[in-house]
């Protein structure tokens, strides 16, 4: 196949800035970063401002870029936002899918949309991609929302990748941590955590997960692939295996609970996802997470453990 062109929005995000990363890579892609900010991530294709809001910018990115997929990573991914302000959070994770998705019907493009597994209740995870949805919060009915305005749109050519609990390494300053990256700037400071011991997860990589959506474009592949890491745990026993992998103290780690730490906005407490299809129709292989966040380690420019 013809290298592609891809427009990565959100691309300023911890997602986006490993799509655009991955994207990058491909030999003979040209690949534009598009978010609200001034640009923390570059590919070829280069960087563009664009406010997926803003239906009539969105056409005319589509019009000067042309391009022949489309990574719509744009979104509001905080839960107590979300459940704060709803407006909001429904015009940006579901109002701009169907800008989105009704620009890539009229210029040719595909889309693929990244969405979660809070699309469902927790109560029996982990999720297989054709489990029904019953989400709990705004965030997760907002992603449902998105996924089902994709599916109601005239765009044939889709995809959704569900993914869980993503960390890595952004470029530049992040105002929201990932999990892995929180536990490591407190711990280090010798500062007391408390984490749930009742959700449970399937921890992703963002580079595993940059790879996996960009196998969804590359295989011209359509409808719900879950792209995740492998291995199932508590948040509590990801806390013990960050404290391992960084050499801090994991005395500093107490047990909580989720409605303890969230009491405002609920989570599904046994969620994470089952990734047999991305396996076995993308070839998709995420590292063990010991691997990842030894990985973490290595960009965080934190050396390598001694044995």
């Amino acid at each position: 196949m013809l290298p592609p062109r891809i427009l990565v929005t959100g691309a300023n995000g911890l997602v986006g800035q490993a799509l655009t990363r991955a994207a990058a890579r491909w030999p003979g892609a040209d690949v534009l970063a598009t978010g609200r900010g001034p640009a923390l991530a570059h590919a070829r294709g280069g960087y563009a401002r664009l406010d997926v809001l803003d239906g009539d910018a969105v056409d005319r990115a589509f019009q000067d870029f042309a391009p022949d997929a489309v990574v719509h990573a744009a979104g509001i991914a905080q839960v107590e936002p979300c459940e704060t302000d709803r407006e909001a959070c429904w015009a940006v994770n579901v109002d701009a899918v169907a800008t989105v998705a009704s620009a890539c019907h009229r210029h040719g493009a595909r889309l693929v949309l990244p969405s979660t597994d809070f699309v469902f209740d927790g109560q029996d995870g982990p999720y297989a991609e054709d489990d029904r949805p019953a989400p709990i919060n705004a965030y997760g009915r907002s992603k449902l929302a998105a996924e089902n305005a994709l599916k109601a749109s005239r765009l044939t050519d889709w995809a959704v990748a569900r993914t869980t609990m993503v960390f890595g390494v952004p470029a530049g300053p992040e105002p929201r941590l990932d999990v892995v990256r929180w536990l490591v700037r407190e711990l280090s400071a010798g500062r007391p955590v408390r984490v749930p011991e009742d959700q449970v997860r399937t921890p992703t990589y963002d580079d595993d997960l940059a790879d996996g959506i960009l196998r969804i474009v590359r295989f011209k592949r359509s409808g719900v692939f879950n792209v995740t890491g492998r291995e199932q745990l508590s948040v509590l026993a990801l806390a013990h295996r960050v404290a391992a992998a960084f050499d801090l103290d994991d005395r500093l780690i107490s047990a909580t609970t989720t409605a303890e730490l969230h009491p405002g906005a609920p989570r599904p407490l046994r969620a994470g996802l089952l990734i047999l299809r991305a396996e076995s129709e993308l070839g998709y292989r995420p590292r063990p997470l010991d691997a990842a966040l030894g990985a973490v380690r290595d960009r965080l420019g934190l050396g390598v453990r001694e044995t």
